[in-house]
């Protein structure tokens, strides 16, 4: 079934300390950051990631860039409400939905209509983990060097025992005498 994943931009940016280490004072800037960290954490997902800010144009403005949708409201309509609108519609259409807000009236309203709600801080420990499959790897090598005998420390003696032995040779290998 493919999903829907509803951000609430601005909420993430000032809830999180993330980007007030950084020392984000311009929003512009702190949008800007927040979408190239989710570009980088969702890029290859396969469902449809959905950011929304609040606006003040007189229509509520779409762009996108590479595979995400960024939503501006309109003048005197707040992020919340588009964000629980499309919660809504994307349920209709039979659509999952996980939405991350820290505000209580749209976690209230998405979960009633069935849709996962998760916390600003959730999507800032996603946004700051390493690729999904570090982890697999990192236990692949674990195994393979417990099956192996290999031995990462060993390689620097490996690496020492090749150079003597080029520096007593001129830098050429010994050919096998044939008998």
């Amino acid at each position: 079934m493919s999903r829907d994943i509803l951000v609430d931009g601005y909420n993430v940016i000032k809830k999180n300390p993330m980007f007030q280490s950084l020392g984000i004072d311009n929003m512009e800037h702190a949008r800007r950051v927040l979408i190239q960290q989710l570009r980088n954490r969702y890029r290859n997902s396969e469902h449809t990631l959905i950011v929304v800010f609040d606006g003040n144009g007189a229509r509520e403005e779409i762009k996108h860039e590479e595979h995400i949708r960024i939503v501006f409201s309109r003048y005197g309509e707040k992020a919340d409400a588009v964000i629980i609108r499309m919660a809504a519609q994307a349920r209709e259409a039979g659509r999952e939905v996980e939405m991350y807000s820290d505000d209580g009236e749209i976690r209230d309203a998405v979960g009633e209509k069935g849709g996962q709600t998760r916390s600003t801080g959730h999507l800032a420990m996603q946004l700051k983990a390493g690729p999904r499959d570090v982890e697999a790897r990192a236990r692949h090598r674990i195994e393979v060097r417990k099956v192996y005998g290999l031995n990462p420390a060993d390689k620097a003696k490996w690496d020492y025992e090749e150079m003597s032995l080029q520096q007593h040779t001129g830098g050429k290998k010994k050919k096998k005498k044939r008998k």
